[in-house]
């Protein structure tokens, strides 16, 4: 799957946030990005500019919870075109397939879909080494997968499960929207009904498909030629160091280069594949200890480090604590 280290923003993100009462000028002045960005024809964000966005939105809107305030406002007149091309599907399945297939373009979220004959599941997940899904952002993209299928359907379809990896801060609002308990887990995740995800999307258009299609594609056929090397290392290490294949060899056969134009080009961009290793490693590491409870022995092997040992050895290099002890630090 191709992904991005620039996102497009247009002039609609504006005009729904003045739909939802929040400030746009005040949002951008939180998130210190350039005032006049929703005015430009187009302007792409790095993932930090992004999640600084998201966060600015959320303190524009003070105790409101930005995610409700979307779901009563959004429309498909708000959608950007990855998106509105998803309501151009027949029903939710596709939907979401095509919406896995374009999210690159959206932003750093990887979408996955499984789909059988009982149920539909969907789980979002941030790129790891981008860091840490803004709150607004992950509870705003729950609602917007159920209010997709709404818009889509014009009906009232409601999930079978939630789960969110944060704890929503108005846990009533968000049960009563989704018409089921909300859970926490490590990703988001949502299930619908076979019937609910193969019901007709009445928004369906082959002509208007047809539109933007082109369009889309070349946009991600550009992602893979705008992306620095670094980031491309970057995603193949993230994806490849579980299953222990951490040497350049592999990286480089992954990205359809020789070994030795791998290295000029990170060399170009002052950066070496060891060194890329190590802040991949490092990211993955502190990600275990935050976020999961496994032991230290499961974590060490999802890096690829042959014995725990080796693993205790390295994070302590890194950050000047065992990971022991940044573990317990961390939840106290």
């Amino acid at each position: 799957m191709k992904e991005s280290s620039k996102f497009s923003i247009s002039s609609k993100w504006k005009m729904l946030l003045l739909d939802m009462g929040i400030d746009p000028s005040i949002a951008l002045t939180y998130a210190k990005l350039p005032l006049d960005i929703f005015n430009r024809s187009e302007h792409r964000l790095s993932v930090d500019e992004y999640f600084r966005l998201w966060n600015g939105i959320e303190a524009a809107a003070s105790k409101q919870e930005v995610a409700l305030l979307f779901a009563k406002y959004v429309s498909a007149e708000s959608f950007d075109a990855p998106i509105f091309s998803a309501l151009c599907c027949e029903n939710l399945n596709s939907a979401l397939q095509r919406l896995s297939y374009y999210k690159p373009l959206i932003g750093p979220l990887l979408l996955n879909v499984a789909i059988d004959d009982k149920k539909t599941e969907l789980k979002l997940e941030c790129n790891i080494a981008s860091g840490t899904m803004p709150y607004s952002l992950c509870m705003s993209e729950a609602v917007f997968f159920v209010q997709l299928a709404r818009l889509g359907t014009r009906d009232s379809i409601y999930p079978t499960s939630v789960t969110i990896p944060v704890k929503p801060k108005q846990q009533e609002s968000y049960q009563s929207f989704f018409g089921c308990e909300v859970k926490q887990g490590n990703c988001l995740a949502i299930t619908f009904k076979a019937v609910d995800a193969n019901k007709p999307f009445l928004t369906a258009s082959g002509a208007m498909w047809a539109f933007f299609e082109e369009n889309l594609n070349r946009q991600l056929d550009n992602l893979t030629s705008e992306a620095l090397m670094t980031e491309r290392v970057k995603t193949v290490l993230i994806k490849s160091i579980p299953s222990g294949e951490v040497n350049i060899d592999f990286v480089a056969s992954q990205l359809a280069v020789s070994k030795r134009t791998l290295q000029r080009k990170l060399t170009e961009e002052a950066e070496t594949f060891q060194s890329i290793l190590v802040s991949v490693r490092k990211a993955l590491a502190i990600h275990y200890l935050k976020k999961s409870n496994m032991p230290l022995v499961e974590i060490s092997y999802l890096l690829g480090f042959k014995e725990p040992n080796s693993f205790i050895r390295a994070f302590s290099g890194w950050n000047g604590v065992s990971p022991s002890n940044y573990r317990e630090k961390y939840r106290h």
